[in-house]
């Protein structure tokens, strides 16, 4: 009865889809619909579900990704990000998309003679990947990128195992910025902006 209102019939597959996968409630599908879910696919994702194509971890994030407000607290610092993140990480993670567990946050690393923390480590049990993932409370800039990269490298060449996929890194931002997007070569480095619900 709550598929039936819906016109696209990608639209009404998807869903379906979702009900077998991630086992949803009624309420649940209610929820994901109201978000706009489908919606805030990738097109290209949209293209790949209907011909049937194999995906990747980086097909299924959303954009906006919805992050829970339920205080309506002003966010000014990535801290305050972070912690409306951590006080709802199911629904972070389903935002996401499938397969993500939570490693930990503020995720501490050596590099050289000084520490660095990653905002969010995840991993994808369904792609067997590392993801790294940052947030921002500005526009995308380039020094993001290149911030990312180092982690996803570090990752990489300390936590991944021969037989693990390489890691992935997301972006959370306020603003997304194409064009910087454009010309970053490493397609494993997405970026998505947020919405505050």
């Amino acid at each position: 009865m709550i598929l039936l209102p819906l016109k696209d019939v990608n639209k009404i597959n998807y869903y379906t889809d979702q009900i077998i996968i991630r086992n949803l409630t009624k309420r649940q599908l209610q929820e994901i619909i109201k978000n706009n879910e489908y919606e805030r696919l990738p097109e290209e994702t949209k293209i790949k579900l209907v011909n049937k194509d194999e995906s990747n971890v980086q097909d299924f994030i959303k954009n906006p990704i919805v992050i829970h407000n339920p205080n309506n607290i002003n966010v000014v610092k990535e801290k305050t990000l972070q912690r409306l993140i951590l006080e709802d990480i199911p629904s972070f993670l389903k935002e996401l998309g499938s397969g993500f567990t939570f490693i930990d946050n503020e995720y501490k690393i050596k590099i050289g003679n000084r520490y660095n923390y990653i905002d969010l480590l995840l991993y994808n049990i369904d792609y067997n990947c590392y993801v790294v993932l940052e947030l921002k409370v500005t526009e995308l800039k380039k020094e993001h990128i290149g911030q990312i990269k180092v982690y996803m490298n570090y990752i990489d060449n300390n936590l991944r195992t021969i037989n693990q996929d390489k890691t992935i890194g997301i972006i959370i931002c306020k603003k997304d910025n194409k064009f910087i997007m454009e010309y970053c070569s490493d397609s494993r480095i997405l970026s998505k902006e947020y919405k505050l619900i």
